[in-house]
């Protein structure tokens, strides 16, 4: 313990030299990048957050590379910090850190996406049902369309991440039983609105200049700017030639719905930090294990739901 203390003075003052830290509390962050302003939004508000509760947040960047967050962890293990929370950038290879942090009784928090490791090997993870958010998308879409035959391409978020691989399981659940509604075209763009924009220019290309496209549905709103902005570069009007669906409900989504140029997302809250760092608090007064998942609220926002309003709400928020 006493040199879990020593690493701990070490560590806080090469992060802030000469701060004082409420409660004696480091945290270390390791976040995916900033693939998206969802993103950037969950690292603001989980900075706020931590400077609010008096805690020093060690952050760090992974720039969408795994390796980079497992040295990141294995860094934050050696420096003895009070915990460490987790937006994994895939699902898989995290067993022998998470076990590392475990012997070290550094308790671990995943923010926003799952790991396919033993339970035991965190203390919980906060985000939404993310199947639930691609069902709510397939559903609203299902239902607008009716009957109409509805030719779909999807744009998927990074390969092997839980968002993908789930928002896609969801989608496919929420459209089921509707033979009249088909993905046709499905590619990963990353999370990015640059490869979005790209992929869905081949997807165009693909399908009679776009022409042959009922809808698109993007794993994330990011995605889904980046292909409005190539379905207008190809002479469609996106929000009506091609409907899009999409889900995060960052203010650049709510803009291009306030213009007509998108339909719908599906809401997942920025603010991960907020039921981590209560979860870690209870369990630091007094052992109080937490559930292993504790789940945000997911929203279905459309044209009708004022977006011009909700962007200016939430332009502000870090996005």
């Amino acid at each position: 313990m006493m040199f879990k203390t020593l690493m701990l003075t070490t560590a806080a003052f090469a992060v802030s030299a000469g701060m004082a830290l409420a409660d004696g509390k480091v945290i270390g962050f390791s976040q995916i990048g900033s693939e998206s302003g969802w993103r950037a939004a969950e690292t603001t508000l989980t900075k706020k957050q931590a400077e609010e509760r008096g805690y020093q947040l060690q952050f760090s960047d992974a720039q969408q590379k795994q390796e980079n967050q497992i040295a990141a962890m294995r860094s934050f293990i050696a420096q003895g910090v009070d915990a460490i929370l987790i937006a994994p950038v895939v699902a898989t290879g995290w067993d022998a850190v998470l076990q590392e942090a475990k012997e070290a009784e550094i308790p671990v928090v995943l923010l926003d996406r799952m790991v396919d490791s033993d339970p035991s090997l965190y203390l919980t993870a906060v985000g939404s049902n993310l199947v639930h958010e691609g069902e709510v998308a397939g559903q609203w879409l299902a239902a607008t369309v009716g009957d109409k035959d509805c030719r779909i391409v999807e744009l998927q978020g990074t390969t092997g991440s839980s968002p993908a691989i789930d928002r896609k399981t969801g989608f496919e659940k929420g459209i089921a039983g509707h033979d009249n509604l088909k993905i046709v075209q499905s590619q990963t763009g990353d999370f990015t609105r640059s490869l979005g924009k790209e992929v869905m220019e081949s997807f165009l290309q693909a399908e009679n200049g776009g022409k042959d496209i009922c809808a698109l549905y993007a794993h994330n709103d990011d995605m889904a700017v980046g292909a409005i902005q190539a379905i207008k570069e190809a002479g469609l009007k996106p929000g009506q030639d091609i409907l899009v669906v999409s889900i995060d409900a960052v203010p650049d989504i709510f803009k291009a719905m306030a213009d007509g140029e998108a339909n719908a997302t599906v809401e997942l809250t920025p603010n991960m930090a907020g039921p981590a760092f209560d979860a870690l608090e209870a369990f630091w007064a007094n052992g109080t294990e937490p559930p292993k998942f504790i789940q945000t609220e997911s929203k279905l926002y459309t044209q009708a739901d004022d977006p011009a309003g909700q962007y200016e709400a939430r332009k502000d928020l870090g996005y």
